[in-house]
């Protein structure tokens, strides 16, 4: 972190296939050991399955998952006196979105499915229709933020 101003945000080129910045965010959070390919890979054959399963645009169903998955508030931990409280804090939308991808990311790496790309779509399509563990991550988080309002007079 710079002592300094601000760090300018990088300009992240749209994915070749869909021409959506979003899609090429989440390909580049799903990266292990560089292996970028393999990530484009799992992405757009998760897609494929998304296309032949429910016959949509797969790139709308991507975004309104996202969309279900990202949190409106987040908690925050804050010295006060001797003591650390949770204080709830908006999110930011990049936040909101970024949180959404990790998200998604870790818990497709948790699924039962025998291949990535089949966890990816299934968790997609949870997300979409609102079920599934990302969107119960989220509501837990709601539910801490919410548990945790009287501690909102120390956010500063």
């Amino acid at each position: 972190m710079p002592r300094y101003g601000r760090v300018p945000k990088k300009k992240i080129p749209p994915d070749p296939v869909y021409g959506s910045v979003l899609v090429q965010k989440f390909i580049n959070k799903l990266i292990i050991d560089g292996k970028k390919s393999a990530a484009e890979t799992i992405v757009y054959s998760a897609f494929e399955e998304i296309k032949k399963k429910l016959n949509k645009e797969p790139l709308e169903i991507f975004e309104k998952a996202l969309n279900n998955v990202a949190p409106l508030l987040e908690v925050k931990p804050r010295r006060v006196g001797g003591a650390t409280y949770q204080i709830p804090v908006e999110v930011s939308k990049a936040r909101a979105q970024a949180m959404a991808m990790q998200w998604i990311r870790e818990i497709c790496q948790k699924r039962p499915e025998k291949s990535m790309v089949a966890a990816l779509s299934a968790e997609l399509l949870d997300a979409f229709n609102g079920a599934g563990n990302s969107i119960k991550k989220r509501e837990d988080l709601h539910k801490t933020a919410e548990a945790n309002k009287a501690f909102a007079h120390f956010r500063w």
